[in-house]
This record gives structure tokens, sequence and C-alpha cells, in this order.
């Protein structure tokens, strides 16, 4: 069993914002005219409030259902959002947040990649700042 104080800590913010920068594979993700729609439509917070439930559903899990292959490449903004910051799938959490997989994610680890997705959306656009919004319950 892994103790609190010998689990190595997720990936700063800042940090991580510039080495998702640094990969060409992940820089090349924007919201395209339909996601842009759909987050003009319904809202940050909506928007938020899907990806607080697509992380329940799909991350959470120790071991998730198609893990891998479980975020579809787009169609809503936080799938984009999830292959732009590497929040995708188990193994890119592990990778690029020092989350580890064989876990199901905690509180702290599901309000990390809230964040984490919240910034990128937020980086795409003029939106109006919700980061007083409480997405998760602790």
């Amino acid at each position: 069993m892994i103790k609190a104080k010998d689990k190595p800590p997720m990936r700063d913010l800042d940090d991580l914002f510039l080495a998702l920068e640094r990969s060409a594979f992940r820089r090349r993700f924007r919201l395209g005219p339909r996601e842009r729609a759909y987050l003009a439509q319904h809202g940050m917070e909506t928007v938020l409030a899907h990806a607080k439930e697509f992380v329940t559903r799909r991350l959470a899990p120790a071991q998730p259902t198609n893990d891998g292959r479980q975020t579809p490449m787009r169609g809503h903004p936080v799938f984009v959002a999830q292959h732009a910051t590497a929040t995708c799938c188990r193994g890119c959490l592990a990778k690029w947040h020092g989350i580890p997989q064989g876990r199901a994610l905690s509180a702290g680890d599901m309000a990390h990649v809230l964040a984490v997705l919240r910034r990128w959306l937020q980086s795409q656009g003029n939106w109006p700042d919700v980061a007083d919004v409480r997405l998760w319950d602790d």
C-alpha cells in the first residue's frame, strides 16, 4: 500500500502547461467552430459540469472501460480539452500528471483534472471566469 508521504505529487499546473506547449501532439488541439458554439451556447459552468461527469464515469475507476480509447477526439469541448491536456486516459494521467494507474481517482485527483480542463478551456477564448464555481464535493 502506498502511503500519502510516498505518493509522488501531482504536477504543478504552470509546469504542466509549459510541458504541454512543448508537445507537438498536445499543442495541435484547439476548439473547432462546433465546440466553440457549444461552449458559447451552454456556458462554461455547464461545460465544466459535463467535464465532472466525464471524469467520474470515464477516468475515475481504477480500471476504466476501454482505457486509452475512452475519450473521443471531438464532439464536445471537454473531449478536445482532455486530449490537449493529457487527461484523456489513465496512461496519460500517469505520464503527464503523476496520477498513478490501477487505483480509483481520489477527490483531489479529480479536482486537479477539473482545474486543468478549466484552465485550458478558458485559454481558448474570452469566457467568463468560473474559478469559484464548486464542481467537486470533497
